[in-house]
């Protein structure tokens, strides 16, 4: 029995790279057909069309990613490549400028738990909103340290911050002059709702769920997006 294969319509009906037959070899991700050679066993595909480099992506990207979908979700709705994804967001959160910091506003300050690669690296995000416009005005991501909390909280201080609420962690107490730090109990409602919204549209902050971030730079890259983007 002759096995019959086809030409490869895009190249002539030969492979562009040493003249032999091709035989269909599947479809590619976005859906086109590929070829293989018979003799030197190499891939084409018929009407090559490279999807992320069309116009909008970089915003469909942003908007996926805010709504909660998952990097393997926007590449499958995108029909691009995982590693594609992770290198266009890394590149739209480069482009993000910190927004400029108020000066005299009443601000709210808290943490957040998350981990990176496995449950037991444990990471925290902690940052700041204006209490008015719950606009958020700066955020670190790192070891629920002072270290940490010390690049946020001299974002405040700087700005002239009228009052800063928190929680009772002890380190707020280190880093916050007594005369803008706040303990009330209802001081920090806002921030603890942003936390569940947070947990709610970043698929990476979920409680319980298989996406989670694989390194401190995608993690911070994601929230610049979310709350600058």
């Amino acid at each position: 029995m002759q096995t019959k294969f086809m030409k490869c319509p895009q190249h002539g009906g030969a492979c562009a790279y040493c003249n032999g037959a091709c035989t269909k070899y599947g479809k590619s991700q976005s859906g086109n057909q590929r070829y293989r050679c018979k003799s030197c066993g190499r891939t084409q595909v018929e009407n090559y069309k490279y999807l992320a480099y069309e116009a909008g992506v970089n915003l469909r990207i942003k908007s996926y990613l805010k709504e909660g979908c998952s990097i393997r979700g926007i590449a499958r709705l995108l029909r691009i490549g995982i590693s594609t994804v992770l290198r266009k967001i890394l590149h739209i959160s480069g482009a993000i400028k910190k927004p400029v910091t108020s000066l005299g506003k009443e601000y709210e300050m808290d943490e957040m738990c998350t981990y990176v690669k496995c449950k037991t690296r444990k990471l925290w995000i902690v940052y700041a909103i204006r209490k008015d416009s719950r606009e958020v005005t700066d955020f670190a991501v790192g070891l629920r340290t002072n270290k940490t909390l010390k690049r946020v909280t001299d974002t405040l201080v700087l700005s002239n911050a009228g009052k800063v609420y928190t929680d009772k962690l002890p380190g707020y107490r280190r880093l916050l002059p007594p005369a803008i730090h706040c303990i009330k109990r209802s001081g920090t409602n806002h921030i603890e709702r942003k936390n569940l919204t947070l947990r709610t549209h970043l698929k990476r902050l979920s409680r319980r769920t298989i996406c989670f971030s694989k390194s401190t730079t995608m993690l911070t890259a994601c929230l610049k997006i979310y709350f600058w983007g």
